[in-house]
């Protein structure tokens, strides 16, 4: 299936009224006498939701729980009746992944669509939460530093003035703050994958390395985009492409306030 590439599969957390507010959600998959679970709600901002051949749904079991135990998790067959998909929604980057609203009324689901245990879906979700931030950490640290490496190349071999931009010291000063920090960023991008291999990746640890390299990637796109001038608000140009992309890594997988939430936590004394 999904190992392949021949299922294409998303994750249904996200709802109108419940983002980084995950406990705020409002679909519910109630369970039947017969074993069976009936599914009711939406779902929005859905990465591969227009191309699901499979989701993994969160919803509420027990609707008068309070908190994380009412929440689990369900592997949802598009093609189940009730079940319909939005049209995909025009985003401002990352125009080739598809992302849309899911509709569920009244979907079926059998007893063995559950995903674990009931009433866990929370507490799985926390689990992978930190390996989420990393991915997103790694692909940002990257796209830092391609941004930077577009930029340097521009900058040495745009001539203005009569000689290159990097001869304008303004300019050569510029991309060495760029690179000190894509540098020191990409030191601590490298120890989060080393402690992620040795299983010691922290949630706190884990959402530093996602705040600071979404950060770093969208303030270097943008100094790219500033440095390319007038070509570098242009759609052709890698680096408005790359700024566009950037911009929604510090809002997805915890929005970055949400970091500093979870990072503030271990500064406490008591």
């Amino acid at each position: 299936g999904m190992c392949d590439g021949s299922t294409i599969g998303a994750i249904a957390m996200t709802e109108p009224g419940a983002g980084s507010d995950l406990q705020g959600l409002r679909t519910t998959a109630i369970k039947q006498e017969d074993g069976t679970y009936v599914l009711n709600g939406s779902k929005t901002y859905i990465t591969n939701g227009w191309m699901s051949d499979l989701v993994i749904v969160v919803a509420k079991t027990n609707p008068e729980a309070k908190g994380s135990a009412a929440m689990s998790l369900f592997l949802v067959d598009p093609k189940l009746a009730g079940f319909s998909k939005g049209n995909p929604l025009k985003k401002a980057g990352l125009k080739a992944q598809d992302t849309c609203e899911l509709f569920f009324e009244d979907v079926v689901l059998p007893p063995d669509a559950l995903l674990g245990d009931e009433g866990r879906g929370f507490a799985y979700l926390m689990e992978e939460l930190p390996q989420e931030r990393l991915i997103i950490a790694v692909d940002t640290q990257a796209r830092a530093e391609n941004a930077f490496e577009t930029t340097r190349a521009w900058c040495n071999d745009r001539v203005a003035f009569g000689k290159p931009l990097i001869a304008k010291q303004t300019v050569a000063h510029k991309l060495a703050e760029m690179k000190t920090a894509i540098c020191i960023n990409r030191a601590f991008v490298d120890q989060c994958l080393m402690l992620h291999h040795e299983g010691r990746l922290d949630t706190a640890t884990a959402s530093m390395a996602k705040m600071s390299s979404t950060d770093l990637a969208w303030k270097i796109c943008d100094d790219a985009v500033q440095l390319h001038g007038g070509m570098g608000f242009m759609w052709e140009t890698s680096v408005a492409r790359q700024l566009a992309d950037t911009r929604v890594h510090r809002i997805y997988g915890g929005a970055n306030e949400i970091m500093k939430e979870l990072i503030a936590r271990t500064c406490k004394t008591a």
